[in-house]
Protein backbone atom coordinates (compact mmCIF):
# COMPACT_ATOMS: atom_id res chain seq x y z
CA UNK A 1 0.00 0.00 0.00
CA UNK A 2 1.46 3.42 -0.99
CA UNK A 3 2.29 5.96 1.75
CA UNK A 4 1.83 8.83 -0.67
CA UNK A 5 -1.32 10.90 -0.21
CA UNK A 6 -3.72 10.93 -3.14
CA UNK A 7 -4.44 14.21 -4.96
CA UNK A 8 -7.97 14.16 -3.47
CA UNK A 9 -6.50 13.70 0.01
CA UNK A 10 -4.10 16.61 -0.53
CA UNK A 11 -6.96 18.82 -1.72
CA UNK A 12 -8.99 17.91 1.36
CA UNK A 13 -6.07 18.78 3.65
CA UNK A 14 -5.53 22.07 1.81
CA UNK A 15 -9.21 22.97 2.09
CA UNK A 16 -9.12 22.25 5.80
CA UNK A 17 -6.10 24.49 6.31
CA UNK A 18 -7.75 27.30 4.38
CA UNK A 19 -10.88 26.95 6.48
CA UNK A 20 -8.77 27.28 9.64
CA UNK A 21 -7.11 30.49 8.52
CA UNK A 22 -8.18 34.08 8.00
CA UNK A 23 -5.56 36.30 6.43
CA UNK A 24 -2.89 33.82 7.51
CA UNK A 25 -4.16 33.57 11.10
CA UNK A 26 -5.66 30.44 12.65
CA UNK A 27 -9.21 30.80 13.87
CA UNK A 28 -8.43 29.50 17.35
CA UNK A 29 -10.86 31.94 18.89
CA UNK A 30 -14.58 32.05 19.60
CA UNK A 31 -15.18 35.35 17.85
CA UNK A 32 -16.08 35.47 14.17
CA UNK A 33 -13.32 37.70 12.81
CA UNK A 34 -14.67 37.50 9.27
CA UNK A 35 -17.84 39.13 10.57
CA UNK A 36 -15.79 41.66 12.52
CA UNK A 37 -13.82 42.52 9.39
CA UNK A 38 -17.04 43.25 7.54
CA UNK A 39 -18.36 45.25 10.49
CA UNK A 40 -15.23 47.39 10.89
CA UNK A 41 -14.75 47.87 7.16
CA UNK A 42 -18.33 48.95 6.48
CA UNK A 43 -18.48 51.37 9.42
CA UNK A 44 -14.94 52.73 9.66
CA UNK A 45 -13.26 51.87 6.36
CA UNK A 46 -10.77 49.27 5.20
CA UNK A 47 -7.90 51.35 6.58
CA UNK A 48 -8.60 49.94 10.07
CA UNK A 49 -8.40 46.29 9.01
CA UNK A 50 -4.62 45.99 9.65
CA UNK A 51 -5.23 47.00 13.27
CA UNK A 52 -8.04 44.45 13.53
CA UNK A 53 -5.77 41.73 12.14
CA UNK A 54 -2.99 42.69 14.57
CA UNK A 55 -5.49 42.41 17.42
CA UNK A 56 -6.53 38.98 16.15
CA UNK A 57 -2.86 37.94 15.92
CA UNK A 58 -2.26 39.09 19.50
CA UNK A 59 -5.21 37.00 20.68
CA UNK A 60 -4.13 33.92 18.73
CA UNK A 61 -0.53 34.13 19.97
CA UNK A 62 -1.67 34.54 23.57
CA UNK A 63 -4.24 31.76 23.55
CA UNK A 64 -2.06 29.16 25.28
CA UNK A 65 0.05 31.56 27.36
CA UNK A 66 0.12 31.80 31.13
CA UNK A 67 -2.42 34.21 32.60
CA UNK A 68 0.28 36.72 33.54
CA UNK A 69 1.49 36.75 29.95
CA UNK A 70 -2.05 37.17 28.65
CA UNK A 71 -2.43 40.25 30.84
CA UNK A 72 0.81 41.71 29.53
CA UNK A 73 0.04 41.02 25.87
CA UNK A 74 -3.42 42.57 25.97
CA UNK A 75 -2.41 45.53 28.14
CA UNK A 76 0.54 46.31 25.86
CA UNK A 77 -1.47 45.94 22.66
CA UNK A 78 -4.13 48.49 23.54
CA UNK A 79 -1.79 50.90 25.31
CA UNK A 80 0.59 50.95 22.33
CA UNK A 81 -1.80 50.72 19.39
CA UNK A 82 -4.79 52.81 20.51
CA UNK A 83 -4.54 56.59 20.88
CA UNK A 84 -6.16 58.22 23.89
CA UNK A 85 -8.90 60.71 23.05
CA UNK A 86 -12.06 61.98 24.73
CA UNK A 87 -15.59 60.94 23.80
CA UNK A 88 -16.56 64.34 22.44
CA UNK A 89 -13.71 64.24 19.93
CA UNK A 90 -14.29 60.60 18.96
CA UNK A 91 -18.07 60.25 19.15
CA UNK A 92 -19.46 63.76 19.55
CA UNK A 93 -20.93 62.75 22.93
CA UNK A 94 -20.03 63.59 26.50
CA UNK A 95 -19.92 59.94 27.61
CA UNK A 96 -19.94 56.97 25.24
CA UNK A 97 -18.78 53.43 26.02
CA UNK A 98 -17.35 51.83 22.88
CA UNK A 99 -17.52 48.14 22.03
CA UNK A 100 -14.22 46.40 21.23
CA UNK A 101 -14.86 46.66 17.48
CA UNK A 102 -15.60 50.37 17.83
CA UNK A 103 -12.32 51.21 19.58
CA UNK A 104 -10.50 49.18 16.91
CA UNK A 105 -12.49 50.92 14.18
CA UNK A 106 -11.69 54.36 15.54
CA UNK A 107 -8.15 53.55 16.64
CA UNK A 108 -8.69 55.81 19.63
CA UNK A 109 -10.77 55.99 22.78
CA UNK A 110 -10.89 57.03 26.41
CA UNK A 111 -10.18 55.12 29.63
CA UNK A 112 -13.52 53.27 29.63
CA UNK A 113 -12.93 52.09 26.07
CA UNK A 114 -9.40 50.85 26.88
CA UNK A 115 -10.62 48.96 29.95
CA UNK A 116 -13.66 47.42 28.22
CA UNK A 117 -11.60 46.23 25.24
CA UNK A 118 -9.02 44.65 27.56
CA UNK A 119 -11.83 43.00 29.56
CA UNK A 120 -13.42 41.37 26.53
CA UNK A 121 -10.03 40.38 25.10
CA UNK A 122 -8.94 38.59 28.28
CA UNK A 123 -12.26 36.77 28.55
CA UNK A 124 -11.75 35.63 24.95
CA UNK A 125 -8.33 34.31 26.02
CA UNK A 126 -10.00 32.15 28.65
CA UNK A 127 -9.59 34.20 31.82
CA UNK A 128 -12.70 33.68 33.99
CA UNK A 129 -15.04 36.62 34.43
CA UNK A 130 -14.78 36.34 38.22
CA UNK A 131 -11.08 37.24 37.99
CA UNK A 132 -11.76 40.51 36.17
CA UNK A 133 -13.43 43.74 37.24
CA UNK A 134 -13.79 47.12 35.64
CA UNK A 135 -13.08 49.66 38.35
CA UNK A 136 -14.13 53.29 38.51
CA UNK A 137 -11.50 55.26 40.40
CA UNK A 138 -10.40 58.76 41.23
CA UNK A 139 -6.92 59.16 39.79
CA UNK A 140 -4.53 61.67 41.32
CA UNK A 141 -2.59 63.58 38.70
CA UNK A 142 -0.20 66.50 38.74
CA UNK A 143 -0.30 69.49 36.41
CA UNK A 144 0.99 73.06 36.24
CA UNK A 145 -1.61 74.13 38.81
CA UNK A 146 -0.72 71.32 41.21
CA UNK A 147 -2.34 68.00 42.13
CA UNK A 148 -5.90 67.24 41.08
CA UNK A 149 -8.29 64.25 40.87
CA UNK A 150 -9.91 62.95 37.69
CA UNK A 151 -12.56 60.28 37.12
CA UNK A 152 -10.90 57.25 35.56
CA UNK A 153 -11.48 53.57 34.80
CA UNK A 154 -9.03 50.66 35.00
CA UNK A 155 -9.26 46.89 34.70
CA UNK A 156 -8.41 44.79 37.76
CA UNK A 157 -7.30 41.16 37.69
CA UNK A 158 -7.73 38.96 40.79
CA UNK A 159 -5.57 35.82 40.80
CA UNK A 160 -7.69 34.65 43.76
CA UNK A 161 -10.86 36.18 45.26
CA UNK A 162 -8.97 37.87 48.11
CA UNK A 163 -5.77 38.69 46.24
CA UNK A 164 -4.29 42.14 45.85
CA UNK A 165 -5.53 42.79 42.30
CA UNK A 166 -3.26 43.70 39.42
CA UNK A 167 -4.19 46.93 37.65
CA UNK A 168 -4.26 47.26 33.85
CA UNK A 169 -4.26 50.96 33.06
CA UNK A 170 -3.70 53.25 30.10
CA UNK A 171 -2.28 56.05 32.29
CA UNK A 172 0.46 53.85 33.73
CA UNK A 173 1.38 51.08 31.26
CA UNK A 174 3.12 48.99 33.93
CA UNK A 175 0.92 46.28 35.44
CA UNK A 176 1.17 46.77 39.20
CA UNK A 177 -0.67 45.47 42.29
CA UNK A 178 -3.38 47.85 43.49
CA UNK A 179 -1.43 48.29 46.74
CA UNK A 180 1.30 50.02 44.71
CA UNK A 181 -1.12 52.34 42.93
CA UNK A 182 -1.60 54.91 45.68
CA UNK A 183 -2.63 57.39 43.00
CA UNK A 184 -5.90 55.50 42.49
CA UNK A 185 -8.89 55.56 44.86
CA UNK A 186 -11.55 52.97 43.92
CA UNK A 187 -15.20 54.01 43.94
CA UNK A 188 -17.00 50.94 42.59
CA UNK A 189 -16.21 47.92 40.44
CA UNK A 190 -18.23 45.65 38.20
CA UNK A 191 -18.16 42.86 35.64
CA UNK A 192 -20.73 40.82 33.76
CA UNK A 193 -21.78 39.11 36.99
CA UNK A 194 -22.36 42.02 39.37
CA UNK A 195 -21.40 45.36 40.84
CA UNK A 196 -19.48 46.09 44.05
CA UNK A 197 -18.72 49.11 46.17
CA UNK A 198 -15.00 49.88 45.98
CA UNK A 199 -13.21 46.64 45.12
CA UNK A 200 -14.71 44.58 47.94
CA UNK A 201 -16.74 41.38 47.77
CA UNK A 202 -20.13 42.72 48.82
CA UNK A 203 -22.47 42.86 45.85
CA UNK A 204 -24.55 45.96 45.28
CA UNK A 205 -28.07 46.08 43.84
CA UNK A 206 -27.20 49.23 41.94
CA UNK A 207 -28.05 49.23 38.27
CA UNK A 208 -25.42 50.36 35.82
CA UNK A 209 -27.49 51.10 32.73
CA UNK A 210 -24.58 52.24 30.59
CA UNK A 211 -22.79 48.94 31.19
CA UNK A 212 -25.95 47.00 30.34
CA UNK A 213 -26.33 48.98 27.12
CA UNK A 214 -22.68 48.32 26.21
CA UNK A 215 -23.08 44.58 26.82
CA UNK A 216 -26.19 44.46 24.62
CA UNK A 217 -24.40 46.25 21.76
CA UNK A 218 -21.33 44.02 22.18
CA UNK A 219 -23.47 40.86 22.04
CA UNK A 220 -25.11 42.14 18.84
CA UNK A 221 -21.63 42.41 17.32
CA UNK A 222 -20.70 38.87 18.34
CA UNK A 223 -18.84 39.47 21.61
CA UNK A 224 -19.87 37.24 24.50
Amino acid sequence: MSNRASPLRLLTIAATLVALCLNGLPLALGWDFEHLQQLVSSRFGAGQLPLLRDWQRTLVEGRNAQESDKLRRINDFFNRRIAFDDDMSVWGQNDYWATPSEIIGQGRGDCEDFSIAKYYSLIELGIPINKLRLVYVKARQTGPAGTFLVAHMVLAYYATPNADPLVLDNLNPQILPASRRSDLSPIFSFNSAGLWQGTGNQSSQSNLSRWQDLQARARAEGFQ
